[in-house]
């Protein structure tokens, strides 16, 4: 079964909240409520959600400073926030987008507004997760390429190759371990005649 995105909503208003959570809830999102700017940050921090919905005019944090706080920690920088608030003056958007929002609701909140904004924005955050993803693939690709480049230490007579750890394996268990690669075994015609020299008379 997948899993439901999850939102969190920090709003001080626990009745506006709840309504938020009920619309939410309703669209099939996992919400999680939270009516304490101060605690949200550690909150969120276990959380990990998809997306927050954060209220600006907060008593003892404004939203915009708890968004700055979220941004300044690795567990909760990328995670997308949409602000809620009455404040649409230019200044105050400005500000919101410096503090590293990615958007605006304006209260009172039109259901249909933010539905949309909300799907919106968690399905970039997928796709942005998602090329993380491949990035990250991209350079353990990368790594094993440029280490298989490097000075490798291969014993003159047997032909084992010491790996990172000082223990000596054959070549082909070296490849395999450091690269997509896996071998079949033959026989060249060079060694076919010095070793099966009998066989091919025979056959």
């Amino acid at each position: 079964m997948e899993n439901k995105e999850k939102i969190v909503i920090v709003e001080d208003e626990a009745d506006y909240a709840n309504m938020l959570r009920l619309r939410l809830g309703s669209a099939g999102y996992e919400v999680e409520t939270l009516h304490d700017p101060l605690s949200a940050v550690e909150a969120i921090s276990s959380g990990s959600p998809d997306l927050i919905l954060l209220d600006v005019n907060m008593p003892g944090l404004s939203g915009f400073d708890l968004c700055r706080r979220l941004k300044s920690r690795e567990e909760t920088r990328e995670i997308p926030v949409i602000f809620l608030t009455a404040r649409m003056e230019t200044d105050d958007v400005i500000e919101g987008f410096d503090a590293g929002g990615v958007d605006y609701v304006t209260k009172p909140v039109n259901s249909q507004v933010l539905m949309a904004r909300v799907r919106t924005h968690i399905e970039l955050k997928k796709i942005r997760d998602r090329q993380a993803g491949l990035i990250e693939q991209l350079q353990d690709s990368l790594a094993q390429i440029k280490q298989l480049r490097g000075l490798i230490p291969i014993c003159a007579h047997c032909k084992k190759i010491r790996n990172d750890e000082g223990f000596w394996q054959k070549v082909e268990v070296y490849i395999e371990n450091h690269s997509d690669a896996t071998f079949s075994h033959g026989v060249c015609p060079e060694c076919a005649g010095k070793y099966y020299q009998g066989s091919v008379k025979n056959s």
